[in-house]
């Protein structure tokens, strides 16, 4: 008995079938290929080795032994192949029983679809358009790729219904050459290709209705995908209207607002225009009727102040007269006398009765209601010259200078006339700064002097001097500097003085002049 040479490799391929099988003798020839082979097992194993699942009971040829039987004659027992989706066949009773193979049963695929579709539809409205989309692309894909699976299914059935024909021609040619035993068993081999074949017609026609379904599940899904990209491209253009509305009401809102921000603005102009107008209008009326009332204020006081001055005059002559009248009873005439209005911002000056003019004194706002006295050495004896009345105050000074304490600092024009008791040029002008806790000469940006108030500062108005002296202050920041400053008007002088001296006291500081006495 020939042997046989070795088995060719063949690439396995799944199947879904399995089937027992005869053997003949190794003179036979194979019918499909006309290969004399070694024994049948080798046969089949040549034709049919893309089952990769199949199970032999046992393997045998002419010419071979396998570890637990010895060699026999005559072909072996049909061979029980399990698989999953196909019935195991079993010699009973009364034939050929079939019974389905044990395993986990998997669900159909028209009952997996059915249940996605189901599950699709309950999140409908859950989901937004774009993603309704994007499943039903998906479940569009899904379908085609379960189409192109049962095209696969069902090109394998008809590859093994090819495989049964030809398998069910060959074990009925070999039943006409064999006999006994060997020829009932191919008989009943036949017949069990036969079932297998109706089993094959019965897969068959499932998966072509599996497929309709299939088809008509991916047209519904095809149709709605179609729908759900109409429904998305509707809403994008109904999305891009109502985001260009939007637009549109915007621009509309800002164009409002810009057109009432410039009728505010014209209407804030033509406001202030009326507010300017009316300012215009009262003005000139204020000047047409208040200017006449002012004028006649001013011509009232200027008369006052005359008269006041002529009758102050004459008060002083009579003084004068009535202390000479007293003086010549008691045979004491003066050598010398003051002339001057007897007034805060005027001259006194010293005089003899023959008319020569001596030293000069100006009154300082300390001097208000006092008499002035002067003492002249002359040819080794004392000669007393006193104002007849008290030191009238200034009018109006007191109300100034309650306006300028109100300030936190009020500033001077002045001009330096001596630095140290030296005489300095006097074009440049000074600003003197008068303050609540001290006092700064500034020129410019440069500062000249700058001290806090203390008991070393001494303040006064210059003792001495021609014409201006009514107009000049002495001022010694500290022991070793000192200034004579003059101010545009003796009313600035005196205000300046009492304004730092009225300073100097909050701050528990008495401002005087050198050699003055302090009233307390």
């Amino acid at each position: 008995m020939d042997k046989g040479g070795p088995l060719p490799t063949v690439k396995r391929k799944n199947a879904l079938f399995a089937d027992k099988v005869a053997f003949l003798p190794s003179s036979q020839l194979c019918p499909l290929c006309g290969i004399q082979q070694s024994a049948v097992s080798s046969l089949l194993r040549y034709h049919f080795n893309f089952i990769p699942s199949m199970t032999w009971a046992a393997t045998l040829d002419y010419g071979r032994k396998t570890k637990n039987e010895d060699i026999r004659p005559g072909p072996l027992r049909p061979a029980n192949i399990i698989r999953n989706k196909f019935p195991t066949y079993k010699n009973g009773s009364n034939g050929i029983v079939i019974k389905l193979a044990d395993g986990p049963e998997v669900p159909p695929l028209k009952e997996v679809v059915a249940k996605e579709t189901e599950e699709l539809l309950d999140r409908r409205q859950r989901f937004s358009v774009r993603e309704l989309a994007m499943k039903f692309e998906k479940g569009l894909n899904t379908a085609t790729l379960l189409s192109k699976e049962v095209k696969w299914r069902q090109v394998a059935l008809l590859e093994r219904d090819i495989l049964l024909k030809n398998l069910k021609s060959v074990l009925e040619s070999l039943r006409g050459q064999v006999t006994g035993k060997t020829k009932d068993e191919i008989e009943e081999s036949i017949s069990m290709v036969e079932i297998l074949a109706v089993q094959l017609s019965k897969r068959e026609a499932e998966l072509i209705q599996q497929k309709t379904e299939v088809t008509e599940l991916a047209k519904s899904l095809k149709l709605a995908s179609e729908d759900a990209k109409r429904i998305v491209e509707e809403e994008r253009v109904n999305a891009n209207t109502e985001v260009e509305s939007a637009r549109s009401a915007v621009q509309r809102v800002q164009e409002a607002l810009q057109e009432h921000e410039k009728m505010s603005k014209r209407t804030g102009k033509q406001d202030m225009e009326e507010l300017k107008k009316e300012v215009r209008v009262a003005r000139r009326i204020k000047m047409l009727h208040c200017p006449s009332k002012a004028m006649d204020l001013e011509n009232e006081i200027k008369t006052l102040r005359k008269t006041f001055t002529e009758k102050s005059v004459d008060c002083v002559n009579l003084l004068k007269e009535l202390e000479l009248h007293k003086r010549l009873k008691g045979n004491d005439i003066p050598v010398f006398d003051l002339e001057g209005l007897q007034c805060l911002g005027s001259m006194l000056h010293i005089v003899c009765q023959n008319g020569a003019t001596r030293p000069a004194y100006a009154p300082e706002p300390n001097d208000v209601g006092r008499y002035m006295q002067a003492e002249i050495n002359f040819g080794g004896e004392t000669a007393i010259a006193k104002t007849a009345g008290l030191v009238d105050p200034d009018a109006g000074l007191v109300d100034y200078v309650e306006t300028l304490v109100r300030k936190p600092e009020t500033e001077f024009n002045v001009v330096v006339l001596q630095l140290n008791g030296i005489d300095q040029p006097k074009e440049a002008v000074h600003v003197l700064n008068v303050g609540r806790l001290r006092m700064r000469l500034s020129k410019g940006k440069t500062v000249v002097a700058k001290e806090f108030y203390s008991s070393s500062m001494q303040l006064c108005g210059v003792r001495g001097g021609g014409e201006a002296a009514s107009q000049a202050m002495f001022w010694r920041p500290r022991s070793d500097l000192s200034f004579a400053v003059a101010f545009e008007t003796a009313r600035e002088r005196n205000a300046a003085i009492m304004l730092a001296r009225r300073f100097a006291i909050d701050c528990n500081i008495i401002l005087a002049g050198p050699g003055d006495k302090t009233p307390w």
